[in-house]
């Protein structure tokens, strides 16, 4: 979700020999609820990037699932960044925290919140919980990777963002469900995540936490991973502005698999455990016209992290003035520039989006079609804006208002993104 950031996790990730349990499952996959959060008016609102730890390969904890299949869920959205629907504790309490594939832990605001922001639903209160379970701040979990104690001798976490946004609390063990299409439901026993009791940062009443969806031990996606086959997902973003009762999805395991006319396959370039889904860009064409990411240096593999939490594309501030330049020769619009408000992004005056230049991100062995819907944003009404920003700081995202309307598969045991064009409105 941002800015890359500064990771503080004193702690606590379980590793693969400490948790052999039996499981009760099939290796099937199944869906999740996502949920677009409100959207400020700016487009460019939490330019945040999150950044992470390197951390290891994650454990085999006890788990279990109660249906055989777990299929593909369809979701309701809203406008602005994306929250997933799930379930914590006996009884089930409902949960939406923002999908982040740009950070590993998983963490709900939980009662009491002595220090937290507002959320509009009530909090998980996790001694209402029959199957809560917080981890001991002497356990061989917590040690493993240094850790901190409260007072109540539980494992204590503090897990900051760039933009600093931070969560604290502690860490527990708890039961997950999720819905599926057949009125069943996936029940996953044993998922580690944060009980945060002390949190603030750039969130909204809608957000009720942080489902952490990268490559690190700590993540959804590791956690779950091969009780449904492989650590992979896919997930299928509803463009920006989308009406609120269309969904989007994003599912795990069998049900994840991206295939067919139209798939293309992009490296990760992310070593095992790391956070951050890094590819490699090597150029974005406008049109016919191919602008190359960087137009001197030698192009580094991994240059760019796909990231579900960042809104904007941040690319290279030369590579981006570029870009924009050759857009202003392929528009047949003029520019704004007589509105404050809009600072210096690219932006025209438009009814209804552009009918072109049509963009492709070329990444290393897959070219993206990006088109408008995907490349340029509403801030308000009549004003459609680029939704890429020029960066110095020299950590790049490829954000989701460019993945919106893409079937995205991320395989994180093959080391691979697939790219498929879809009609998320439509799933």
């Amino acid at each position: 979700m941002a800015n890359i950031i500064c990771f503080h996790l004193f702690l606590f990730v379980l590793c693969m020999f400490l948790f052999q349990t039996p499981i009760e499952a099939y290796n099937t996959g199944f869906s999740f609820k996502l949920i677009h959060k409100n959207s400020p008016n700016s487009p460019f609102y939490k330019l945040d990037k999150y950044h992470r730890n390197k951390p290891r390969s994650f454990y085999q904890g006890p788990r279990k699932s109660l249906v055989q299949k777990g299929p593909h869920t369809r979701v309701t959205s809203n406008n602005g960044d994306y929250l997933m629907k799930l379930t914590l504790g006996s009884p089930p309490v409902d949960i939406y925290g923002l999908v982040d594939t740009g950070s590993d832990l998983v963490w709900a605001q939980c009662a009491p919140c002595r220090g937290c922001y507002q959320q509009k639903s009530p909090m998980f209160e996790p001694l209402r919980s029959k199957t809560y379970s917080p981890i001991p701040c002497d356990s061989e979990q917590c040690s493993f990777f240094g850790y901190s104690c409260s007072p109540q001798k539980i494992c204590a976490y503090s897990y900051s963002y760039a933009d600093s946004s931070v969560t604290n609390g502690v860490l527990a063990r708890e039961t997950i469900t999720f819905g599926s299409t057949d009125d069943n439901h996936v029940v996953v026993g044993d998922i580690i995540f944060g009980c945060g009791h002390s949190n603030s940062g750039t969130f909204n009443e809608n957000d009720m936490g942080i489902i952490g969806m990268g490559g690190g031990p700590l993540s959804l996606v590791s956690q779950i991973g091969t009780l449904y086959g492989s650590k992979r997902f896919s997930q299928c973003l509803v463009p920006f502005h989308t009406d609120t009762h269309t969904s989007g999805s994003i599912s795990f395991g069998e049900d994840s698999d991206v295939s067919g006319e139209g798939v293309v396959t992009t490296p990760l370039v992310s070593e095992e455990g790391q956070t951050s889904y890094l590819v490699t860009l090597e150029g974005i064409s406008v049109g016919d016209t191919f602008i190359t990411f960087n137009s001197s240096e030698t192009l580094s593999k991994g240059n760019i992290m796909i990231d579900s939490g960042t809104p904007a594309t941040y690319i290279p501030q030369e590579f981006y003035d570029r870009l924009v330049e050759e857009l202003k020769v392929q528009s047949n619009l003029i520019p704004i520039d007589d509105d404050p408000d809009l600072g210096t992004q690219l932006c025209y005056r438009h009814e209804t989006n552009l009918e072109g230049p049509i963009l492709t991100a070329h990444f290393e062995g897959a070219d993206v079609q990006l088109m408008p819907i995907q490349t340029f944003i509403p801030p308000k009404d009549g004003v459609f804006c680029f939704a890429m920003a020029g960066t110095t700081d020299g950590e790049y995202i490829f954000g989701n208002f460019a993945q919106s309307n893409i079937l995205i598969g991320f395989d994180l045991d093959r080391k691979t993104v697939s790219f498929k064009p879809t009609d998320c409105t439509n799933q």
